[in-house]
């Protein structure tokens, strides 16, 4: 059964409050979210702040952060996006998403504080300002907030005194809005530093990391790189800041959590130096118990005779498909015998580096059967075609399916061991909501 069975009445004035302002679009700046919160008595300034922006792994340590902060005790906020199914699981409380009748009374407040004399504030704006109401209404005690886009403009960068600003990663993403360079990219991210607060960055590329550093020695920010955690068997991973050393379950999957727990552990450990009360035995169940569906997740898909394992990614941005790649090649060794090639399955909105990616994701020898992604703004299955043969002439298929079900029948049929579905977390939104499945491990 899929994961999420959301009502479909209340999505859909959940939908119908928030359709009117997705005309305007993405349109970054602050102006027109300031103007909102300040008619809503400014929420915003009764919850304290974790922010988290990067271009990579920030759903991850938000996923983290919370558990663990939840397993201290704490009330914790979550605030993610995009979603997979519903509004709903963008804006979380102690792990249970907002329930729909709360969501649509923040909405309508939202909606009724927004003055008609001056420009409509966007959808992402509406949204963030109804998860700032939900935080201090619920009374949380602090929040974890992922940025929407880029970070200096981004809605949820009202907050001029966060607990900890975090940056996980840099890589060319939104560079259409953000800037064409590495160093135009960062220099947006690091718009959510603040004069003399905390921060914690993670691994960049020099021509960012220089950006980064320039603007933390201007603002006086107390910075902490952490190093990657190592493995220490299976499922577990030790971080150290050169003072102690924490040992804890990794109950994500991939190479790459070593990196984003340990940025994890770093926000934590500096939670603890202003105060909070978080132990070791906290960061271990949390950790243990941190959840991020649709990111590098095993399931078993169909009916049979056509039942079979599927790893399902959003590898979204060419960063987050070599992130993918680097898991199939480490599944690939652990398996006996030699590689039979892997069948991809794979649909992607027009705005994404196409070519990249599939020359990040591709082998010769591999099936790629692409669909499109319902309800967006989808490359054409045919275009993609014609980049994937350019990329990685020696596919051994390259299929076109008119829709999700049509692929995942036609990857059944294949001989290949492996079987991934991904390309955009819109259609892996879109198979938690519509097929039946169980969860499962590789």
């Amino acid at each position: 059964m899929p994961v999420y069975q959301p009502q479909i009445e209340q999505e859909q004035q959940i939908e119908s409050l928030l359709a009117p302002f997705g005309r305007f679009g993405v349109e970054l700046g602050l102006e027109r979210i300031q103007r909102l919160l300040e008619a809503l008595e400014n929420p915003q300034h009764r919850v304290p702040l974790v922010h988290v922006a990067g271009t990579n792994g920030k759903g991850s340590v938000c996923a983290y952060l919370a558990e663990v902060l939840g397993a201290a005790g704490y009330r914790v906020g979550r605030y993610t996006s995009p979603h997979l199914v519903s509004w709903r699981e963008r804006i979380v409380v102690n792990g249970e998403p907002i329930a729909a009748e709360n969501l649509v009374a923040r909405l309508k407040q939202v909606v009724a504080a927004i003055d008609p004399s001056q420009p409509s504030p966007t959808q992402f704006e509406v949204f963030t300002a109804a998860a700032w109401l939900h935080f201090a209404e619920a009374e949380v005690d602090l929040a974890v907030m992922e940025v929407g886009l880029g970070g200096r403009l981004d809605a949820t960068n009202v907050v001029d005194v966060p607990l900890v600003s975090v940056i996980t990663s840099l890589s060319r993403e939104h560079w259409q809005r953000l800037g064409p360079t590495l160093a135009d990219i960062a220099r947006e991210k690091a718009g959510v530093l603040k004069a003399e607060r905390r921060a914690v960055i993670g691994p960049l590329p020099a021509e960012a990391a220089v950006v980064v550093q320039a603007r933390l020695a201007e603002l006086g920010c107390p910075a902490v790189w952490p190093a990657p955690a190592v493995s220490v068997g299976e499922g577990q991973a030790s971080y150290s800041d050169g003072n102690e050393a924490i040992t804890y379950p990794l109950a994500l999957l991939g190479e790459h959590q070593l990196t984003n727990s340990a940025i994890a552990i770093a926000t934590l450990l500096n939670l603890r130096s202003q105060g909070w009360n978080i132990s070791d035995d906290a960061i271990a169940q949390g950790m243990g118990q941190a959840h991020w569906p649709g990111r590098l997740q095993w399931v078993t898909w169909g009916q049979e005779p056509q039942r079979y394992p599927l790893l399902i990614d959003g590898a979204h941005n060419p960063a987050a498909a070599e992130v993918l790649r680097q898991y199939v090649d480490r599944w690939w060794a652990s398996q006996p015998g030699s590689p039979a090639g892997t069948a991809w399955l794979m649909g992607m909105l027009a705005t994404k580096d196409h070519g990249d990616i599939f020359a990040a994701l591709l082998r010769p020898g591999d099936a790629l059967h692409l669909v499109p992604v319902p309800g967006h703004e989808t490359a054409a299955p045919e275009d993609l075609r014609a980049i994937a043969r350019s990329v990685c002439p020696n596919l051994a298929q390259c299929e076109v399916h008119p829709s999700l079900r049509d692929g995942l029948i036609a990857i059944a049929q294949s001989p290949a061991q492996l079987k991934v579905l991904c390309g955009s977390l819109y259609l892996i939104g879109h198979f938690l909501a519509t097929e039946h499945y169980e969860d499962g491990e590789g």
